[in-house]
């Protein structure tokens, strides 16, 4: 069972997840724009593999070559660190593909 973070914890937090934001209480979300449709589906591929190695799975839509990633940790009601450590595998994984 993973422990809720605090609000200070979660602003903490996004203050070093560039692009990632607030989207709900219980959510954050990240858009990224990727230079092409099989880089963007190759971005999701690899962060699918994150995901099921941290056995912590966000929500991913894809519109040609933009991105949106969603993070929360649902069995506990809020955000977690492996909502944060996630999301932080994602934005490397991003970053090395040259998102914007």
């Amino acid at each position: 069972m993973a422990e809720l973070l605090s609000e200070d914890a979660i602003a903490r937090a996004l203050q070093d997840l560039p692009g990632w934001q607030r989207e709900d209480d219980a959510t954050i979300a990240r858009f990224a724009k990727l230079p092409s449709f099989p880089e963007a589906i190759a971005a999701i591929d690899a962060v699918a593999e994150l995901a099921e190695s941290a056995n912590h799975h966000p929500d991913m839509d894809i519109r040609y070559n933009s991105l949106k990633f969603k993070l929360s940790t649902h069995s506990e009601g809020g955000l977690t660190a492996k909502d944060t450590d996630l999301a932080a595998k994602i934005s490397a994984e991003l970053s090395s593909r040259g998102a914007e």
